[in-house]
Protein backbone atom coordinates (compact mmCIF):
# COMPACT_ATOMS: atom_id res chain seq x y z
CA UNK A 1 0.00 0.00 0.00
CA UNK A 2 1.66 3.01 -1.13
CA UNK A 3 2.12 6.08 1.53
CA UNK A 4 1.12 4.32 4.33
CA UNK A 5 1.32 5.84 7.14
CA UNK A 6 1.44 4.06 10.91
CA UNK A 7 0.92 7.08 12.44
CA UNK A 8 -2.48 7.64 11.05
CA UNK A 9 -4.37 4.79 12.29
CA UNK A 10 -1.76 5.09 15.90
CA UNK A 11 -1.07 8.62 16.56
CA UNK A 12 1.36 9.95 18.69
CA UNK A 13 -1.05 10.27 21.37
CA UNK A 14 -2.72 7.39 21.54
CA UNK A 15 0.79 5.97 22.07
CA UNK A 16 1.34 8.32 24.99
CA UNK A 17 -2.26 7.19 26.76
CA UNK A 18 -0.60 3.18 25.73
CA UNK A 19 3.09 3.96 27.32
CA UNK A 20 1.51 5.60 30.66
CA UNK A 21 -0.64 2.72 31.02
CA UNK A 22 1.96 0.18 30.45
CA UNK A 23 3.71 0.78 33.76
CA UNK A 24 0.99 0.12 35.76
CA UNK A 25 -0.08 -2.86 33.81
CA UNK A 26 3.61 -3.89 33.98
CA UNK A 27 3.89 -3.32 38.12
CA UNK A 28 0.03 -4.69 38.68
CA UNK A 29 0.22 -7.65 36.48
CA UNK A 30 -2.80 -6.43 35.11
CA UNK A 31 -4.54 -6.66 31.73
CA UNK A 32 -4.79 -3.71 29.09
CA UNK A 33 -8.57 -3.34 28.86
CA UNK A 34 -8.46 0.14 28.27
CA UNK A 35 -5.55 -0.41 25.50
CA UNK A 36 -7.79 -2.81 23.60
CA UNK A 37 -10.65 -0.69 23.96
CA UNK A 38 -9.12 2.34 22.05
CA UNK A 39 -7.80 -0.28 19.21
CA UNK A 40 -10.83 -1.80 18.82
CA UNK A 41 -12.57 1.74 18.51
CA UNK A 42 -9.94 2.42 15.73
CA UNK A 43 -10.95 -0.54 13.93
CA UNK A 44 -7.49 -2.72 14.70
CA UNK A 45 -8.69 -6.05 15.74
CA UNK A 46 -9.93 -6.16 11.76
CA UNK A 47 -6.93 -4.36 9.98
CA UNK A 48 -6.32 -7.47 7.96
CA UNK A 49 -9.91 -7.89 7.20
CA UNK A 50 -11.26 -6.96 3.70
CA UNK A 51 -12.90 -3.80 2.81
CA UNK A 52 -16.07 -5.68 1.29
CA UNK A 53 -16.02 -7.56 4.92
CA UNK A 54 -16.01 -4.60 6.92
CA UNK A 55 -12.12 -4.32 8.03
CA UNK A 56 -9.29 -1.71 6.56
CA UNK A 57 -8.18 -4.23 3.96
CA UNK A 58 -4.39 -4.07 4.62
CA UNK A 59 -1.41 -6.57 4.11
CA UNK A 60 0.67 -7.89 6.49
CA UNK A 61 3.08 -5.79 5.61
CA UNK A 62 1.16 -2.93 6.77
CA UNK A 63 0.38 -4.50 9.62
CA UNK A 64 3.91 -5.44 10.59
CA UNK A 65 4.34 -1.79 10.78
CA UNK A 66 1.31 -1.33 12.86
CA UNK A 67 3.13 -3.22 15.47
CA UNK A 68 6.02 -2.09 15.22
CA UNK A 69 5.11 0.87 16.33
CA UNK A 70 2.57 -0.08 18.61
CA UNK A 71 5.61 -2.14 20.51
CA UNK A 72 7.52 0.94 20.67
CA UNK A 73 4.61 1.90 23.26
CA UNK A 74 3.24 -1.08 24.88
CA UNK A 75 5.49 -4.31 24.12
CA UNK A 76 2.32 -6.47 25.95
CA UNK A 77 -0.24 -4.81 24.82
CA UNK A 78 1.31 -5.24 20.91
CA UNK A 79 2.03 -9.32 21.72
CA UNK A 80 -1.34 -9.78 22.83
CA UNK A 81 -3.48 -8.33 20.33
CA UNK A 82 -0.33 -10.13 18.25
CA UNK A 83 -2.29 -13.40 18.78
CA UNK A 84 -5.51 -12.64 17.23
CA UNK A 85 -3.87 -10.84 14.17
CA UNK A 86 -2.16 -13.84 13.54
CA UNK A 87 -5.96 -15.40 13.06
CA UNK A 88 -7.16 -12.66 10.97
CA UNK A 89 -3.82 -12.70 8.97
CA UNK A 90 -3.76 -16.20 8.34
CA UNK A 91 -7.07 -16.05 7.17
CA UNK A 92 -6.33 -13.57 4.64
CA UNK A 93 -3.29 -15.92 3.57
CA UNK A 94 -5.62 -18.46 2.57
CA UNK A 95 -8.11 -16.50 1.29
CA UNK A 96 -5.48 -14.89 -1.46
CA UNK A 97 -4.83 -18.45 -1.93
CA UNK A 98 -7.92 -19.45 -3.07
CA UNK A 99 -9.02 -21.14 0.41
CA UNK A 100 -12.12 -19.55 2.17
CA UNK A 101 -12.52 -21.55 5.14
CA UNK A 102 -11.77 -18.98 7.62
CA UNK A 103 -14.02 -16.18 6.22
CA UNK A 104 -16.01 -16.88 9.95
CA UNK A 105 -12.87 -15.34 11.67
CA UNK A 106 -12.92 -11.97 9.25
CA UNK A 107 -16.56 -11.36 9.91
CA UNK A 108 -15.97 -12.24 13.52
CA UNK A 109 -13.16 -9.88 13.78
CA UNK A 110 -15.09 -7.11 12.32
CA UNK A 111 -17.95 -8.01 14.27
CA UNK A 112 -15.72 -7.46 17.33
CA UNK A 113 -14.81 -11.38 18.40
CA UNK A 114 -11.74 -11.40 19.86
CA UNK A 115 -9.52 -14.32 18.72
CA UNK A 116 -7.04 -16.07 20.99
CA UNK A 117 -3.96 -18.64 19.95
CA UNK A 118 -4.38 -21.94 21.30
CA UNK A 119 -1.40 -23.94 20.01
CA UNK A 120 1.53 -24.02 22.77
CA UNK A 121 1.43 -27.02 25.28
CA UNK A 122 3.56 -27.62 27.50
CA UNK A 123 6.79 -29.75 26.35
CA UNK A 124 5.15 -30.09 23.01
CA UNK A 125 8.48 -29.03 20.61
CA UNK A 126 6.77 -30.22 17.64
CA UNK A 127 4.27 -27.12 17.70
CA UNK A 128 2.28 -27.46 14.96
CA UNK A 129 3.39 -31.04 13.94
CA UNK A 130 1.82 -32.49 16.72
CA UNK A 131 -0.16 -31.97 19.63
CA UNK A 132 -1.14 -33.79 23.23
CA UNK A 133 -4.83 -32.24 23.48
CA UNK A 134 -7.24 -34.93 22.30
CA UNK A 135 -9.76 -33.99 19.83
CA UNK A 136 -12.45 -36.56 19.58
CA UNK A 137 -14.73 -36.36 16.79
CA UNK A 138 -18.74 -36.15 17.00
CA UNK A 139 -21.41 -37.79 15.14
CA UNK A 140 -22.43 -34.22 13.99
CA UNK A 141 -18.99 -33.23 12.59
CA UNK A 142 -18.12 -31.37 15.44
CA UNK A 143 -15.05 -31.77 17.79
CA UNK A 144 -14.64 -32.26 21.56
CA UNK A 145 -11.29 -31.03 22.27
CA UNK A 146 -9.58 -32.16 25.66
CA UNK A 147 -5.85 -30.97 26.86
CA UNK A 148 -4.39 -28.05 28.03
CA UNK A 149 -2.98 -24.94 26.17
CA UNK A 150 -0.34 -22.90 27.62
CA UNK A 151 0.89 -18.88 26.81
CA UNK A 152 -2.71 -18.46 25.78
CA UNK A 153 -2.60 -14.35 25.57
CA UNK A 154 -5.56 -12.57 25.79
CA UNK A 155 -7.37 -14.76 28.26
CA UNK A 156 -9.02 -12.67 29.97
CA UNK A 157 -11.16 -11.59 26.61
CA UNK A 158 -11.28 -13.84 23.56
CA UNK A 159 -14.36 -15.04 22.64
CA UNK A 160 -12.91 -17.36 20.40
CA UNK A 161 -10.07 -19.89 20.68
CA UNK A 162 -8.18 -21.05 17.77
CA UNK A 163 -6.26 -24.38 18.30
CA UNK A 164 -5.20 -27.95 17.43
CA UNK A 165 -5.56 -31.37 18.28
CA UNK A 166 -5.03 -34.55 17.77
CA UNK A 167 -7.53 -37.41 16.41
CA UNK A 168 -6.80 -40.77 16.96
CA UNK A 169 -10.32 -42.16 16.35
CA UNK A 170 -11.25 -41.34 12.97
CA UNK A 171 -10.87 -44.13 10.34
CA UNK A 172 -8.24 -41.77 8.81
CA UNK A 173 -6.34 -40.94 11.94
CA UNK A 174 -4.16 -39.78 13.26
CA UNK A 175 -4.83 -36.06 11.94
CA UNK A 176 -4.45 -33.05 13.04
CA UNK A 177 -7.42 -31.13 13.65
CA UNK A 178 -7.16 -26.95 13.37
CA UNK A 179 -10.67 -25.59 15.19
CA UNK A 180 -12.21 -23.12 16.55
CA UNK A 181 -13.97 -23.24 20.25
CA UNK A 182 -16.32 -20.67 21.69
CA UNK A 183 -15.96 -19.16 25.49
CA UNK A 184 -17.95 -21.76 27.64
CA UNK A 185 -17.94 -23.51 30.84
CA UNK A 186 -15.91 -26.50 29.22
CA UNK A 187 -12.86 -23.91 29.31
CA UNK A 188 -11.00 -22.93 32.55
CA UNK A 189 -8.83 -20.22 32.58
CA UNK A 190 -6.06 -20.54 35.59
CA UNK A 191 -5.10 -17.07 36.92
CA UNK A 192 -1.24 -17.90 36.92
CA UNK A 193 0.27 -15.10 34.87
CA UNK A 194 2.82 -13.95 36.76
CA UNK A 195 6.25 -13.77 34.98
CA UNK A 196 9.16 -11.27 34.43
CA UNK A 197 7.94 -9.48 31.70
CA UNK A 198 5.02 -9.29 29.45
CA UNK A 199 2.58 -9.11 32.12
CA UNK A 200 0.24 -7.02 30.62
CA UNK A 201 -0.49 -10.07 27.62
CA UNK A 202 -1.96 -12.36 30.36
CA UNK A 203 -1.25 -14.95 29.00
CA UNK A 204 -2.71 -17.99 31.05
CA UNK A 205 -2.81 -21.72 30.91
CA UNK A 206 -6.07 -22.63 29.43
CA UNK A 207 -7.60 -26.37 30.18
CA UNK A 208 -10.01 -27.76 27.69
CA UNK A 209 -12.44 -30.37 28.88
CA UNK A 210 -14.24 -31.51 26.31
CA UNK A 211 -14.86 -28.00 24.55
CA UNK A 212 -16.41 -28.20 21.60
CA UNK A 213 -15.87 -26.79 17.99
CA UNK A 214 -18.89 -26.57 16.38
CA UNK A 215 -18.44 -28.74 12.68
CA UNK A 216 -18.92 -25.17 11.09
CA UNK A 217 -15.71 -23.91 12.71
CA UNK A 218 -13.45 -27.41 12.22
CA UNK A 219 -11.08 -26.14 9.39
CA UNK A 220 -8.72 -28.51 8.41
CA UNK A 221 -7.16 -31.59 9.20
CA UNK A 222 -4.12 -32.37 8.55
CA UNK A 223 -1.42 -35.64 8.27
CA UNK A 224 0.91 -35.11 11.72
CA UNK A 225 4.61 -33.57 10.80
CA UNK A 226 6.02 -31.73 8.05
CA UNK A 227 3.06 -30.70 6.23
CA UNK A 228 2.48 -28.06 3.11
CA UNK A 229 -1.18 -27.85 3.77
CA UNK A 230 -2.14 -24.11 3.45
CA UNK A 231 -3.49 -24.04 7.16
CA UNK A 232 0.55 -24.67 8.76
CA UNK A 233 1.89 -22.18 5.93
CA UNK A 234 -0.59 -19.43 6.93
CA UNK A 235 0.30 -20.14 10.80
CA UNK A 236 3.82 -20.41 10.58
CA UNK A 237 4.37 -17.43 8.18
CA UNK A 238 1.82 -14.81 9.74
CA UNK A 239 3.05 -15.76 13.52
CA UNK A 240 6.36 -15.68 12.93
CA UNK A 241 6.42 -12.31 10.92
CA UNK A 242 4.14 -10.62 13.38
CA UNK A 243 6.44 -11.78 16.34
CA UNK A 244 9.43 -10.49 14.75
CA UNK A 245 7.58 -7.28 13.76
CA UNK A 246 6.48 -6.65 17.86
CA UNK A 247 10.26 -7.43 19.09
CA UNK A 248 11.36 -5.33 16.16
CA UNK A 249 9.64 -2.23 17.89
CA UNK A 250 10.94 -3.18 20.98
CA UNK A 251 14.54 -2.65 19.65
CA UNK A 252 12.93 0.42 17.69
CA UNK A 253 12.07 1.91 20.98
CA UNK A 254 15.68 1.02 23.06
CA UNK A 255 17.55 2.18 20.63
CA UNK A 256 15.59 5.70 20.33
CA UNK A 257 15.79 5.51 24.59
CA UNK A 258 19.58 5.36 23.90
CA UNK A 259 20.23 7.81 21.88
CA UNK A 260 18.34 10.39 23.99
CA UNK A 261 20.60 8.64 26.94
CA UNK A 262 23.36 9.70 25.54
CA UNK A 263 22.63 13.31 24.78
CA UNK A 264 21.09 13.88 28.05
CA UNK A 265 23.92 12.69 30.14
CA UNK A 266 27.46 14.10 30.96
CA UNK A 267 30.74 13.04 31.41
CA UNK A 268 32.13 14.62 35.22
CA UNK A 269 35.81 13.50 33.41
CA UNK A 270 35.04 16.09 30.33
CA UNK A 271 31.63 18.01 30.88
CA UNK A 272 30.48 16.25 27.05
CA UNK A 273 27.54 14.67 26.42
CA UNK A 274 27.87 11.18 26.29
CA UNK A 275 26.99 11.63 22.58
CA UNK A 276 30.08 12.79 21.97
CA UNK A 277 32.17 9.49 23.49
CA UNK A 278 33.74 7.48 21.13
CA UNK A 279 32.91 4.70 22.88
CA UNK A 280 29.49 5.52 23.10
CA UNK A 281 29.35 6.58 19.55
CA UNK A 282 30.33 2.98 18.66
CA UNK A 283 27.80 1.08 21.05
CA UNK A 284 25.21 3.29 19.38
CA UNK A 285 26.33 2.57 16.07
CA UNK A 286 26.52 -1.19 16.74
CA UNK A 287 23.00 -1.39 17.73
CA UNK A 288 21.63 0.47 14.92
CA UNK A 289 23.81 -1.49 12.38
CA UNK A 290 22.17 -4.53 14.29
CA UNK A 291 18.43 -3.06 13.98
CA UNK A 292 18.82 -1.35 10.55
CA UNK A 293 18.71 -5.12 8.93
CA UNK A 294 15.84 -6.30 10.21
CA UNK A 295 12.35 -4.19 9.34
CA UNK A 296 13.33 -4.29 5.13
CA UNK A 297 13.98 -7.94 5.78
CA UNK A 298 10.72 -8.11 7.32
CA UNK A 299 9.04 -5.71 4.93
CA UNK A 300 10.27 -7.98 2.05
CA UNK A 301 8.75 -11.37 3.80
CA UNK A 302 5.49 -9.81 4.56
CA UNK A 303 5.03 -8.70 0.80
CA UNK A 304 5.84 -11.99 -0.37
CA UNK A 305 2.86 -13.33 1.46
CA UNK A 306 0.86 -10.58 0.55
CA UNK A 307 1.59 -11.19 -2.95
CA UNK A 308 1.00 -15.42 -2.16
CA UNK A 309 4.28 -16.08 -3.60
CA UNK A 310 4.54 -19.63 -3.96
CA UNK A 311 6.83 -21.05 -1.33
CA UNK A 312 10.18 -22.77 -1.87
CA UNK A 313 12.62 -24.79 -0.18
CA UNK A 314 13.87 -22.11 1.89
CA UNK A 315 10.56 -20.63 2.94
CA UNK A 316 10.18 -22.10 6.39
CA UNK A 317 14.48 -21.64 7.18
CA UNK A 318 13.73 -18.06 6.02
CA UNK A 319 10.47 -17.61 8.85
CA UNK A 320 12.10 -19.18 10.92
CA UNK A 321 15.12 -17.04 10.57
CA UNK A 322 13.91 -14.03 10.84
CA UNK A 323 11.93 -14.59 13.76
CA UNK A 324 15.01 -15.59 15.39
CA UNK A 325 17.16 -12.57 14.46
CA UNK A 326 14.74 -10.06 15.53
CA UNK A 327 14.33 -11.39 19.19
CA UNK A 328 18.37 -11.64 19.51
CA UNK A 329 18.71 -8.56 17.74
CA UNK A 330 16.13 -6.89 20.28
CA UNK A 331 17.78 -8.23 23.54
CA UNK A 332 21.00 -7.67 22.49
CA UNK A 333 19.89 -3.66 21.55
CA UNK A 334 18.20 -3.54 24.41
CA UNK A 335 21.32 -4.56 26.50
CA UNK A 336 23.25 -2.46 25.15
CA UNK A 337 20.83 0.17 25.90
CA UNK A 338 21.12 -0.29 29.39
CA UNK A 339 24.40 0.34 29.26
CA UNK A 340 24.47 3.35 27.34
CA UNK A 341 21.10 4.81 29.95
CA UNK A 342 23.66 3.86 32.85
CA UNK A 343 22.21 2.54 36.55
CA UNK A 344 18.58 4.34 36.67
CA UNK A 345 17.92 1.90 34.06
CA UNK A 346 18.07 -0.86 36.74
CA UNK A 347 15.17 0.42 38.52
CA UNK A 348 11.41 -1.11 38.18
CA UNK A 349 10.28 2.31 37.05
CA UNK A 350 12.45 2.57 33.98
CA UNK A 351 10.98 1.95 30.47
CA UNK A 352 14.65 0.36 29.54
CA UNK A 353 14.26 -2.08 32.74
CA UNK A 354 10.91 -2.65 31.93
CA UNK A 355 12.30 -3.32 28.07
CA UNK A 356 14.69 -5.42 28.71
CA UNK A 357 12.53 -8.15 31.03
CA UNK A 358 10.13 -8.29 28.08
CA UNK A 359 12.15 -8.65 25.44
CA UNK A 360 13.35 -12.09 27.38
CA UNK A 361 9.98 -13.41 25.98
CA UNK A 362 11.22 -13.44 22.57
CA UNK A 363 13.34 -16.55 23.17
CA UNK A 364 10.40 -18.91 24.08
CA UNK A 365 8.19 -18.01 21.33
CA UNK A 366 8.41 -20.39 18.39
CA UNK A 367 10.43 -21.05 16.69
CA UNK A 368 13.02 -21.20 19.42
CA UNK A 369 16.49 -21.13 18.56
CA UNK A 370 17.40 -24.79 18.75
CA UNK A 371 14.01 -25.22 16.32
CA UNK A 372 15.63 -22.23 14.20
CA UNK A 373 18.81 -23.66 13.54
CA UNK A 374 17.30 -27.33 12.93
CA UNK A 375 14.69 -25.95 10.37
CA UNK A 376 17.73 -23.66 8.96
CA UNK A 377 20.19 -26.92 8.64
CA UNK A 378 17.34 -29.11 6.55
CA UNK A 379 17.06 -26.60 4.47
CA UNK A 380 20.89 -26.03 3.11
CA UNK A 381 22.25 -29.85 4.23
CA UNK A 382 18.93 -31.64 3.86
CA UNK A 383 17.35 -33.99 6.70
CA UNK A 384 18.72 -36.38 8.94
CA UNK A 385 19.58 -39.95 7.46
CA UNK A 386 17.50 -42.08 9.63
Amino acid sequence: MTGFDPATTLPDELLERFRERAVVHDRENTFPDNDLADLQATGYLAILVPRELGGSGLGLAEASLLQQRLATAAPATALAVNMHLVWTGVAKALADRGVDSLRFVQEGAAAGEVFAFGISEAGNDLVLFGSDTDAAPQPDGSYAFTGTKIFTSLAPVWTQLGLHGLDTTSPDAPKIVYAFVPRTDAVVTRDDWDTLGMRGTQSRTTELHGAVAPADRVVRRVDPGPNPDPIVFGIFSVFELLLASVYTGIAARALDLAVSAAHGRRSKKTGAPLSQDPDIRWRVADMALAYDALPPEIDALCRAVDDATPPDGFWFSRMSGVKHRAVTMAKRVVDDAVLVAGGSSYFTRSELGRLSRDVLAGLFHPSDPESAHSTVAAAWLGPIDE
